[in-house]
């Protein structure tokens, strides 16, 4: 992937009356300010005093308004209510003008002045709206930042001091600010009583900062000729070599994990982990430090104002998107190459408008521009279905089913003939889903998944299965720590469906997106630890994860989730140390890992026998299973083989498989389950308890009209507490069981030699000791 440039006319307003010499000092002045106003449109200005639009339709700037001839601005940025689409805002769009008195204008989409407000003694350095839209902050070189709201009223003063600060960003969440002092870098939090994280950084001045939308990291440049990359608590995650010059700008896409930096003519295009993926070099014309780069909303173009005066404007070429044997590039902004490895055919792809995003997986390629959506079906090539309307999508995800759709206002779920499938809705979904990334959303089999954005705890799953009942009223997740990243399993059958989790604190979760019960909190089980990234298989329900220094492959984390000593033998754990460092995940497809490091794509088979294993029990063949498993003689696969069996209730074939691995209690449990009337609650039941969902178990016997069943697992269990209650409750049907239920709980008592402590307990300990009084 590299970057494409082109200079943009900045001038083309000057008259023929106007002498060369004034035109020439206009076009050396510095342009540091620059944003966009929609995806097509560039808003600039610079020590002229005159703010210029420049259109991509036209290719020409045209002037929208003159600021005064004291004010010299500093810097600039949109507030767009509206959205970034190609047709602009709602008329109530905002621009925020910073200058180097200590005054601040706001502009409306009309380039009229709302307000005028002197906030601070100094120059102000940076002026951001929050990504919330809610408010603004100034930071200027008299050390202190504020925070105003919309209409311009100071709202608080966050930091004082007497060091200049040089650049201020809000967190995605708008719950921090980062900004830079000297060579040091600070976070501070806004809600009350926070402490400031405070780090050195750099040898020199820190000159720029960015905070990622999509992964959370900051990544800074100064004058030591290097950028670095740090994460949320300021450990430093990446550190460039030495550059030539000084890093003046750097600047995360809002959308895709790449990280723009600039200095002297020379502009490079990294990934978010640091690594580059090409550099351009401007040797004709120089054009000076780049100053300020800015990208627009749909992530696919950025504008740069250079210390000469130029206006460049660039976007991303050959990116690439690779499953099995097809393969897709894009040539230009407006067409993609789409090559069969296996066949040696290659197409090319024109479209009429822009390409702003593609995703390609199970033989479709979804392409969307700016006001389409094509779908290619890999044996149709030349007849795509269109959908019109859909602006501004920011990120598509393939299913073998359907393929989903998130753009500006909402999100999509499509079939691959066209047809609109599902258009969820839940609490809160109009404000939250600007703020979605790819992260926070998940497309599985059947289940959508998505992240709560005002509450990172909660997920939200939507069955994709038609008529279902959760269809449109989602049921919810909840995690005891926020969620950083979710996916939900791509394969198996509509009853074997996960959804896994990686956390704030990078552990690892798994949990059945069907038969959930909102109070439940036993459901959701932990896997792993210390998680980078995840994916699971394309086929089949295999994952795998990477961690700091190796990565993990889960042979069955869904029906072993239950059980420790599943997961311990169905996992496996190998060295990354020959693969480099900050390694990522691109595709899981088959038996086939690709693994992603500093560029270079590292492929990586797993088991293939586990492979043909999932696929045998996904099509219910238990003979081939067994013969796979007799094949291979490995320990994973018997118990894989054993936790599904066991949740399918195929007994017989979970005792051998569980006696191959050398799982003695087991083998015991299920010869005592086969003792049992079969398909019986006594049995359905103990084998639930095998899979660790004791309130399934209990409900099986409830349902079953087995009440002293019921109280007796909850003995076993020492649920003192719930075996009262079912006592108590079904007390008329067996009039012996509540009498049971205390004699054993004094037996409880006499062998821990204490007296009752539960207050459940106490009034019938009381009561009883009265009835057991000899008569004098």
């Amino acid at each position: 992937m590299k970057l494409k440039t082109r200079f943009c006319k900045k001038n083309s307003l000057k008259t023929n009356e106007e002498n060369e010499e004034s035109t020439q000092k206009n076009t050396n002045y510095p342009l540091i300010c620059v944003d966009w106003s929609s995806n097509e449109e560039i808003y600039f200005v610079s020590d002229d005093h005159q703010i210029f639009k420049w259109s991509d339709v036209s290719r020409d700037s045209v002037e929208v308004a003159k600021l005064p001839d004291d004010f010299v601005p500093t810097d600039l940025h949109w507030l767009l209510l509206g959205g970034r689409g190609s047709g602009g805002g709602k008329g109530n769009d905002t621009l925020l003008v910073c200058s180097n008195d200590g005054r601040f204008v706001i502009l409306n989409k009309s380039a009229r002045v709302e307000r005028s407000i002197s906030a601070h003694g100094a120059a102000i350095s940076s002026g951001r709206w929050s990504p919330d839209g809610a408010g603004l902050l100034t930071a200027g070189e008299d050390g202190v930042i504020k925070i105003w709201s919309r209409s311009g009223m100071l709202r608080s003063t966050v930091v004082q001091n007497e060091e200049a600060i040089h650049c201020a960003r809000w967190a995605p969440n708008s719950t921090s600010i980062v900004f830079c002092q000297g060579g040091h870098i600070s976070i501070k939090p806004l809600a009350a009583n926070s402490k400031i994280i405070r780090w050195r950084a750099h040898d020199g001045l820190v000159l720029c900062l960015s905070w990622s939308t999509q992964s959370n990291v900051i990544a800074s440049g100064g004058e030591d000729f290097r950028f670095k990359i740090w994460d949320a608590q300021g450990a430093n995650l990446f550190t460039s070599a030495t550059e030539e010059h000084a890093i003046t700008s750097v600047a995360f896409n809002p959308e895709k994990d790449y990280l723009l930096v600039g200095t002297f003519n020379l502009l490079k295009l990294c990934h978010s982990t640091g690594w580059t993926y090409s550099s351009s070099r401007f040797s004709a014309p120089i054009v000076g430090s780049l100053f300020s780069l800015s990208w627009s909303a749909d992530g696919t173009q950025v504008a740069c104002g250079t210390s000469t005066g130029q206006l460049i404007v660039a976007f991303a070429v050959e990116q690439e998107a690779i499953s099995n044997n097809l393969k897709a590039i894009s040539n230009s902004r407006k067409s993609i190459t789409l090559r069969d490895i296996s066949t040696g055919t290659r197409d090319v792809l024109d479209f009429p408008q822009r390409v702003i995003n593609f995703a390609l997986g199970y033989g479709h390629l979804v392409v969307a521009t700016t006001h389409q959506v094509h779908i290619y079906n890999e044996k149709y090539i030349n007849t795509p279905i269109i959908i019109d309307g859909r602006n501004d999508t920011r990120v598509i995800q393939v299913g073998k089913k359907y393929f989903m759709i998130l753009d500006a206002t909402s999100i999509w779920v499509y079939t691959y003939t066209g047809r609109l499938h599902l258009n969820p809705r839940y609490p809160g979904s109009q404000a939250q889903i600007p703020l979605l990334t790819w992260r926070s959303i998940s497309l599985g089999l059947d289940v959508l998944a998505i992240r709560d954005n005002s509450d990172p705890t909660l997920v939200y799953l939507f069955d994709l299965i038609p008529g279902a009942s959760r269809q449109y009223e989602p049921h919810s997740l909840r995690a005891k720590q926020q969620l950083a990243e979710i996916a939900a399993c791509r394969a198996g059958t509509p009853d074997d469906q996960f959804v896994s989790f990686i956390d704030t604190n990078r552990e690892l979760f798994v949990s059945e997106s069907r038969n959930l019960n909102g109070e439940r909190s036993d459901e959701i089980y932990k896997i792993g630890t210390q998680l980078t990234a995840m994916m699971w298989a394309s086929e089949t329900n295999i994952l795998v994860g990477v961690h700091d220094s190796c990565y993990s492959i889960w042979y069955c984390p869904g029906e072993g989730a239950s059980d420790p000593t599943i997961i311990a033998l169905t996992t496996v754990s190998l060295d990354t140390a020959e693969f480099g460092k900050h390694i990522t995940i691109e595709s899981f497809e088959d038996s086939v890992v690709t693994f992603c490091s500093a560029g270079a794509r590292l492929p990586v088979t797993v088991n293939l026998y586990c492979e043909l294993l999932h696929r045998a029990l996904l099509e219910g063949q238990w003979p081939q299973a067994l013969k796979i498993c007799r094949l291979a003689q490995h320990a994973n696969l018997w118990a894989t083989l054993a936790a599904v069996a066991t949740r399918k209730h195929q007994l017989q074939i979970s005792e051998e498989a569980y006696a191959a691995a050398l799982q003695i209690d087991k083998v015991s449990y299920l010869q005592h389950l086969k003792t049992l009337t079969p398909s019986s609650a006594e049995q359905m039941a103990e084998n639930s308890l095998m899979l660790g969902r004791m309130l399934e178990a209990e409900t099986i016997l409830l349902h079953g009209r087995k009440y002293e069943q019921a109280v007796g697992l909850a003995l076993r269990m020492h649920n003192w507490r719930r075996a009262l209650e079912i006592a108590q409750k079904h007390q008329s049907e067996v009039p012996d069981l509540f009498q049971k239920v205390l004699q054993e709980r004094r037996k409880y008592i006499k062998a821990l030699q204490r007296e009752e402590w539960d207050p459940l307990y106490l009034p019938h300990v009381v009561k009883d000791e009265v009835d057991n009084t000899p008569s004098e």
